[in-house]
């Protein structure tokens, strides 16, 4: 075949011919062969770090969405009462009410810039994602994001919200959502915004977002939450058969169990109970309510109380934690100094990276288990064919123009605009396949979010739910892929889908989910 053009070259007898009418390219079921892994299964545990669970001899457990998963039913009920709240208690207008909750709007670590009102997805790098920033309801054209930020799409270090992602008064202007509870929240942020432009009433954005937040505070601090899932727990929980296999599996091979919560007794009794038995304290060796995470990492100033079995704090001095007791507040240290529990014979499974996790590794070296629920939906999506086709042209044409862009030839430099904008026309429908507004939690186009670059610097395993490590004996081993760094070679097997290779007995649990 003659070529005349340096893309028929790159391409000749794979990807495209060269006639007098240009380049026409084949089908891509010609050239891309299946990749959908059918066998991904969600109940996998995924690995960031080395872990043998044989040299875990204590397992620790945060309560909420870790011991206990809620359904998506809360979400409605925490977003239609902060709007009460947001219309009684702060005076707004009444023609918020109109304005119903919206599933499947927002998604866990998007950023919020306090300022301008905007809501984003932000990657690893601190750049935000074209194409998933919103002012209330509404997508900002990228262009106008360029101009808001100065001509740029990095936001500096300096002006994203403290560690554990709250808004400090002074310097910081974006904040981070890592809360699951947040949802409801970004909600109720973005349509209180969009009721303001939209009207043309001109407002305060920091104002609102203060507002919109301690709407949403109120609704925890006044106990909704935990009565609406006491009430009705069948519904609103959704984790639960679970929950006691695990329980009962880690003590039958003699390892230690605790649990640290933010919740109140009350509530914790009534879910574990409904989940575990009546007697589930005798799993535990030490329970500790109301603990006030994350300061109760951090801080040495509260010491523990032992409640009563009618939940009244008693006046002694803690001088050991006992099992059967019931501990509220307290903090790491004296923890520690109390139990000797140190090191990475710990693992401690929680929900919120910085609350939970962040300083049990950073500071304690503890092992750290992160609860994932959104794995469920992701893996659904990456197992389907039409998102394996999707991104394997997409990386193709990534390579393909990355060769091509060195040829200034007019055909080749029209060539390469055309793949330029089916790039882009690709990288919104694997977006979309996920949340049409803002995409996948875990990557933007091509770098991970910055969520997902904490949940690999804050744990060393992580999981959809505690179900998943009933897939696994108590001595495995938890091995994390070696993929390549840039200036390395690929190797093939860094090639392959793990996530089902990595899970033993696979055809035995394609059914447990």
């Amino acid at each position: 075949m003659h070529v005349s053009c340096p893309a028929a070259v790159l391409f000749e007898g794979a990807l495209c011919s060269c006639s007098s009418r240009g380049i026409k390219r084949k089908p891509r079921a010609v050239l891309i062969p299946p990749g959908a892994c059918h066998l991904l299964n969600s109940s996998t545990v995924y690995a960031n770090n080395e872990v043998n669970l044989d040299e875990v001899d204590i397992y620790g457990f945060d309560y909420d969405y870790t011991l206990a998963l809620y359904s998506n039913a809360l979400n409605p009920l925490i977003y239609n009462t902060a709007r009460t709240f947001l219309i009684e208690h702060f005076k707004y207008p009444e023609a918020i009410r109109k304005y119903d909750y919206i599933p499947n709007f927002a998604v866990r670590g998007l950023h919020y810039d306090i300022q301008k009102g905007l809501l984003m997805k932000i990657d690893a790098f601190h750049y935000i994602q074209p194409g998933t920033v919103y002012r209330g309801l509404s997508p900002v054209p990228d262009e106008e994001v360029l101009q808001l930020y100065g001509g740029t799409y990095h936001v500096p270090l300096q002006q994203d919200s403290g560690f554990y992602g709250k808004v400090r008064h002074i310097g910081p202007k974006v904040k981070q959502f890592m809360d699951i509870f947040s949802i409801p929240e970004m909600t109720l942020m973005a349509v209180a915004n969009d009721f303001f432009i939209t009207n043309d009433i001109e407002y305060d954005p920091l104002h609102l977002f203060k507002d919109v937040s301690e709407a949403i505070g109120m609704v925890h601090l006044k106990g909704y939450m935990y009565k609406w899932i006491m009430q009705d727990l069948g519904k609103k929980s959704v984790s639960c058969y679970c929950t006691d296999a695990v329980l009962h599996r880690l003590v039958s091979h003699g390892k230690k169990l605790f649990l640290i919560t933010n919740s109140p007794f009350s509530f914790v009794d009534k879910g574990m109970t409904h989940m575990v038995g009546k007697n589930w304290r005798d799993f535990f060796d030490v329970v500790i309510v109301q603990a006030d995470k994350p300061h109760f990492f951090t801080d040495c100033i509260k010491p523990f109380r032992r409640l009563d079995g009618n939940g009244d704090l008693r006046w002694e001095k803690i001088n050991s934690l006992d099992k059967g007791q019931i501990y509220k507040q307290g903090n790491l240290f004296d923890f520690l100094r109390l139990t000797g529990w140190r090191g990475s014979k710990v693992l401690y499974f929680g929900d919120h990276l910085y609350s939970d996790l962040a300083d049990l590794m950073l500071r304690h070296g503890w092992r750290t288990g992160a609860i994932v629920p959104e794995l469920e939906q992701e893996t659904r999506v990456v197992s389907t064919s039409r998102y394996a086709l999707n991104l394997t042209w997409l990386q193709a044409l990534t390579g393909l123009m990355e060769r091509l862009q060195v040829h200034r030839d007019p055909e080749s430099v029209q060539i390469l605009q055309e793949w330029q904008k089916e790039r882009e026309e690709l990288r919104v429908m694997t977006k979309n396949m996920f949340n049409p507004h803002f995409g996948s939690i875990f990557r933007t186009c091509h770098n991970p979010t910055y969520f997902s670059r904490r949940l690999c610097r804050f744990s060393d395993i992580y999981m959809a739910s505690l179900s998943c490590l009933l897939n696994y004996d108590l001595t495995y081993t938890f091995y994390p892929r070696r993929t390549p760094l840039q200036h390395e070679a690929p190797l093939w097997m860094d090639q392959l889908c793990t996530g089902c290779r990595k899970t033993p007995f696979l055809e035995e649990m394609s059914q447990i989910r």
